[in-house]
């Protein structure tokens, strides 16, 4: 029986580690974070298992409004539903960012970012330098608010994504969460960040989506409508195999949409089939996957 709500009655420690129920070379499992802020109620989890051998990948379970409950916090149920059977985890997935401006964790005397010459700084003025020639107004970057990678996302895509600074006002608790729940992690369990919009992007072009679908999946009207398009989508051409529950579930839910579509990115990561860090782009700052351009699923 597939579980649907998660109940912690209490902490546990010192438990020593479960044997996975498969072999690695059985199953391998993604798991998607749709993170929310911590006193709220819409956290979502979905976890993805792919069989190598039989080339399918599966929606196997779906967590929808995870929140604390007494003396139990939301995060400590998250982190259980992760590290169930982590030994066959691959990657696990969050739509927040993982990782500080390195501004705000830099420990040279600061000149001011006018002058300074680490090489993430200098990255954002030539980036900057070279968006400003265009027509529109640019204001100024601030690198103790964002990173180079919510720049690129701005400028280098196809379409134009206003990503959220990560220490923005509504993004930088879902970072800090985020960032508390990843570093309470077992040792070994890789985490990366994703950006559900670009995901859905990609893949829904991929399957023929018209771009008005692919803008609106969180739209408080025609949201429902573009979510359960891109479901069908992906049922009708065989692409992953999602129950009739966890479908109407995502598509009343866009959290857990969001959750399945983090999942979903990070398995296409575990078949090499996410953009790589551009040659140019610094080597210190964090990245965040997506779908290849013009991806073949």
């Amino acid at each position: 029986m597939r579980k649907r709500k998660v109940s912690v009655s209490k902490v546990k420690t010192n438990q020593p580690p479960r044997p996975p129920a498969v072999k690695m070379a059985d199953v391998v499992r993604f798991i998607g974070v749709s993170i929310a802020g911590g006193k709220s109620d819409k956290a979502c989890v979905a976890i993805l298992e792919y069989y190598p051998q039989n080339k399918k990948i599966f929606l196997s379970r779906l967590f929808e409004k995870i929140k604390s409950e007494g003396e139990i916090s939301g995060d400590l149920k998250i982190h259980e539903l992760i590290s169930q059977d982590d030994q066959t985890v691959k990657y696990i997935a969050f739509d927040a960012a993982l990782s500080l401006p390195q501004c705000l964790t830099c420990k040279l005397k600061c000149p001011g970012y006018e002058l300074c010459k680490e090489p993430h700084i200098e990255w954002m003025w030539k980036h900057f330098r070279e968006y400003k020639k265009g027509k529109k107004p640019v204001k100024l970057f601030t690198p103790y608010t964002q990173r180079a990678v919510e720049m690129y996302f701005q400028t280098k895509l196809e379409e134009k994504f206003d990503i959220h600074h990560a220490m923005g006002a509504n993004s930088a608790p879902l970072m800090a969460r985020a960032m508390y729940i990843k570093n309470h992690l077992p040792a070994g369990l890789e985490c990366i960040e994703v950006y559900p919009k670009l995901t859905m992007w990609r893949l829904g072009e991929s399957l023929g989506l018209v771009k008005s679908t692919l803008k609106d999946h969180r739209a408080a009207f025609g949201g429902d409508e573009s979510r359960e398009k891109f479901i069908h989508a992906l049922s009708e051409k065989n692409i992953a195999f999602i129950y009739h529950q966890d479908a109407k579930s995502m598509i009343e839910n866009s959290h857990a949409f969001e959750a399945f579509l983090c999942g979903m990115t990070a398995f296409l990561k575990y078949k090499n089939l996410v953009e790589p860090r551009p040659k140019n782009f610094p080597k210190s700052e964090a990245w965040i996957d997506f779908p290849i351009k013009g991806i073949k699923l």
